[in-house]
């Protein structure tokens, strides 16, 4: 028996930077955003018994389907993506929370970025 029991476990995507078309301005649809995305998911707390993949949520998903899902539209509010990520992650049944924040990087001169979060957990 071990000395101590997992509790939690998460994936981490940090920082992940892209473009994307979003905004409600005339400004913001005439050229796409520089984004940053943080998630971090919590799964189930199994600790794989073995080294392989197939034992964890394999993180690709989360990249891949974001730029699926930027790429698919335009959309008007961060809010709003954010909702469909969230979506996005809850679509594996190992997910029993996730926190997602996107944060538009150049829209102040003043400050570093501006941003929403979103928290959710998966109904019993």
């Amino acid at each position: 028996m071990k000395p101590y029991q997992v509790t939690r476990r998460q994936i981490i995507l940090e920082d992940f930077e892209t473009m994307v078309s979003i905004g409600i301005h005339d400004h913001e649809r005439a050229a796409p955003q520089r984004i940053i995305f943080n998630i971090i998911l919590t799964v189930d707390t199994a600790c794989p018994e073995r080294d392989h993949i197939e034992e964890v949520l394999d993180y690709d998903f989360l990249r891949t389907g974001i730029t699926e899902l930027i790429e698919a539209r335009h959309y008007n509010l961060q809010e709003s993506l954010c909702r469909d990520i969230i979506d996005l992650c809850f679509s594996r049944k190992q997910v029993v929370a996730a926190k997602v924040s996107s944060r538009k990087a150049d829209v102040y001169e003043d400050c570093a970025s501006v941003g929403y979060q979103i928290e959710a957990e998966r109904n019993a």
